[in-house]
């Protein structure tokens, strides 16, 4: 009955998915930070690469996974989303740069982080080596860390 109530008014569907992405957002960067941490202490100290490791970097791909689909269906639900292209127009969109940041650059740079690191996990479980294994998921990491850190609305962080 609640699901039913949540999924009818779209207001309260909307900020309740906002404050789980806004927050899942903590724990999706610190598992791609403490992957990437790992993955560079791996290599670094040439380290065999252990099953914790794998989970480590599977955790990392599981969080940025939801963090994405919570991302994309709130991109269609928030008025700074899909509406707003519609409402505006997309020349008006991109002039605007906090609507430009939500509507664009926001979602397409998160879409390349997971991309990386989707790719980096299937690569890195090819490879033989521990150093190979680490220095993989230490690139693709990064990279996506990097991105990932590029575009998060840090304004909205902190005033939250």
């Amino acid at each position: 009955m609640y699901i039913y109530q949540l999924l009818k008014n779209k207001k309260i569907m909307y900020t309740s998915i906002q404050f789980v992405h806004s927050y899942w957002a903590y724990l999706t960067l610190f598992t791609v930070l403490i992957a990437t941490l790992n993955a560079i202490v791996g290599v670094l100290g040439k380290k065999e690469f252990q099953p914790k490791d794998f989970r480590i970097s599977l955790f990392a791909l599981i969080f940025t996974h939801i963090q994405v689909v919570l991302g994309l269906i709130l991109l269609f639900l928030s008025p700074k989303g899909i509406s707003a292209i519609t409402d505006n127009g997309m020349g008006a969109v991109m002039k605007d740069a906090n609507l430009r940041l939500f509507i664009v650059e926001h979602p397409l740079i998160m879409l390349i982080a997971v991309i990386l690191i989707t790719i980096c996990y299937s690569k890195q479980k090819k490879k033989l080596t521990s150093v190979k294994k680490f220095k993989t998921i230490a690139i693709y990491y990064t990279l996506a860390l990097l991105l990932i850190l590029s575009r998060i609305p840090w304004s909205q962080w902190f005033d939250a």
